[in-house]
């Protein structure tokens, strides 16, 4: 299972999906809010959207299965894992983690040396941003793009267009800052989620420090890659090495 991330949607795998379906069934999901899935008022803290995916593996008639993310996808991904861990094989999860206690001081003016995570408060305000990107999408999406990727151009134009479009359906664009609004109580769930038994994958670009911070004691069996030079966007930036690594995970 592959779980995307803002301001993307199941896309975001397409340059990966053909090589592992090679070997394995790969189930590539727009979470609740994202792209053609529903829109609804609630439900999107991390622990109720690995409840949709864990919903859709049982209605597709898996028991277990490996479930990867990257973003918000990572944050699902690994609540799927704490939440659900009698139907998760493996854990892979990139750029950055659960939410954690660390960043609710995460600072908002920005520092020198460091990335300024300002789209993180812009999409907590509630009903401006959609008003502001409503038609326009397209600007935060080249920004972001431009400002994190190491590489842009990996994310075509084909790709841009996908994205803006998606996002600038009817409510999109305030589910996905749900997604953000939702940090608190993400936070306070994990104080009460188990350490994982599985095996976790926890790659990096960009912010490998953050995931590192966020899975500290969490899980018994993780091992890190880094993979040097990389951006935010791993699996269009370097969906080569990604699909290299998985492969080694999953065996």
């Amino acid at each position: 299972m592959l779980l995307p991330g803002w301001p993307r949607t199941w896309w975001q795998f397409h340059k990966m999906m053909p090589a592992l379906a090679e070997r394995y069934r790969v189930i590539a999901v727009d979470i609740r809010g994202m792209g053609d899935s529903d829109k609804p008022a609630n439900g999107y803290d991390k622990k109720t959207m690995a409840s949709d995916v864990y919903q859709l593996v049982r209605a597709l008639g898996y028991d277990k299965v490996a479930v990867a993310g990257e973003d918000i996808g990572s944050m699902v991904a690994f609540s799927f894992a704490a939440n659900h861990p009698e139907a998760t094989t493996r854990l892979a999860l990139w750029e950055p983690g659960h939410p954690h206690e660390a960043w609710r001081t995460l600072p908002v003016l920005p520092v020198a040396g460091q990335r300024h995570l300002w789209w993180f408060a812009f999409n907590q305000v509630p009903g401006l941003p959609e008003k502001l990107l409503a038609g326009r999408f397209r600007l935060i999406l080249d920004w972001s793009v431009d400002y994190i990727a190491r590489d842009p151009e990996a994310i075509d134009e084909r790709s841009r267009v996908i994205y803006t479009e998606a996002y600038e359906k009817p409510g999109a664009v305030s589910a996905a800052n749900r997604w953000y609004q939702t940090f608190g109580q993400d936070i306070d769930d994990a104080t009460t989620y188990p350490v994982l038994k599985m095996p976790v994958l926890g790659l990096g670009g960009v912010y490998i420090s953050f995931l590192e911070a966020a899975m500290e004691g969490r899980a018994d069996d993780i091992r890190y890659v880094e993979l040097p030079g990389a951006g935010h966007y791993l699996a269009e930036e370097r969906p080569d090495e990604l699909v290299r690594e998985l492969i080694d995970f999953l065996g």
